[in-house]
């Protein structure tokens, strides 16, 4: 007899595991945590966001069969939004760039979803993000459109606490800091939330690109890490619900996601070698005994020819 079959898709988002990282992290360090949102349908913790952003709406009544979706992405929200779309229906406009790998572009069209380009020198800079996010405006005006707009949609933050959710179940509550890098900061707040609704008391340290550091402070840069560091701090990011930020270097980052695979056979992109880049560096300012936790959102294989060029 069959018992352990899903229905839809979307009964394979979430639910993703943790490891701890064995050889990258030196001795002396606290234990680094790692929790893998590969294991998600298109390979990303974004799965959660889209379908919290289109089902909170359907609920609302402002999302309704015949509609078309309309967002702005790099890629990831691109892809996740476009598989919640297939399955229920919905034509979805993307808006996105060349500056973005070619394996997210042609993972959001083989899920069916209409890419408008905008054109890049191949940089992520805040001219092309808001570039990015007037066209989408300028779609989402043309009628029986809903316009999902990420960076100030706190429907994201539903599927995001999911995340939290699952890391007190998987580690526990004994967490001294959790650690994610800020695009829309949907991750680290919705995570933060959680924490700070069971009176867990854990350091939230917000990660960005070191060329980028706009939510420490300084000035927008350009820069290679798709999804983080978009050149302004995003909406949803809540001043009172993290500690701290800090900016990691590319290069590190890079580097950190090679080791990754080669070493512990997680298989990431650059945004997730730099989680792990400032996890481990928290990790040697706390030493042993102490936990950090962080997120490897995606899977490297959308950014295989970024990674390997």
């Amino acid at each position: 007899m069959v018992t352990e079959v899903i229905t839809s898709m979307f009964e394979a988002i979430g639910s993703t595991p943790v490891v701890q990282l064995q050889k990258v992290v030196p001795a002396g360090c606290a234990d680094v945590y790692v929790k893998v949102e590969s294991f998600n349908p298109t390979g990303s913790y974004k799965d959660r966001m889209a379908l919290s952003m289109i089902e909170e709406a359907e609920a609302r009544g402002d999302l309704r069969p015949g509609m078309t979706v309309v967002e702005y992405t790099a890629g990831s929200t691109g892809s996740s939004l476009a598989l919640i779309c297939a399955v229920k229906g919905y034509r979805f406009e993307v808006v996105t760039s060349d500056a973005f790998s070619q394996e997210k572009l042609k993972t959001m069209e083989a899920f069916g979803a209409h890419l408008n380009i905008i054109p890049s020198d191949g940089m992520v800079t805040a001219g092309l993000v808001e570039r990015m996010v007037e066209e989408a405006g300028r779609l989402a005006e043309r009628g029986d459109t809903y316009f999902t707009n990420q960076l100030h949609n706190r429907d994201s933050l539903v599927g995001y606490r999911g995340v939290g959710e699952e890391i007190l179940k998987q580690v526990g509550e004994e967490i001294d800091v959790f650690t994610a890098a800020v695009g829309t900061g949907g991750l680290l707040m919705g995570v933060s939330s959680v924490f700070k609704d069971a009176g867990v008391g854990a350091r939230i340290v917000a990660l960005e690109p070191a060329a980028s550091p706009v939510i420490s402070g300084g000035e927008p840069g350009p820069h290679h890490v798709e999804g983080i560091g978009i050149g302004l701090v995003p909406p949803l990011l809540d001043r009172e619900l993290y500690d701290e930020a800090m900016g990691v270097e590319e290069e590190e980052a890079r580097a950190m996601a090679l080791r990754l695979a080669r070493e512990e056979g997680l298989f990431a992109g650059t945004s997730s070698g730099l989680n792990v880049a400032g996890a481990i560096r928290i990790a040697r300012e706390l030493g042993p005994d102490h936990v950090v936790v962080t997120v490897a959102v995606d899977t490297g294989l959308k950014y295989v020819a970024d990674l390997y060029t």
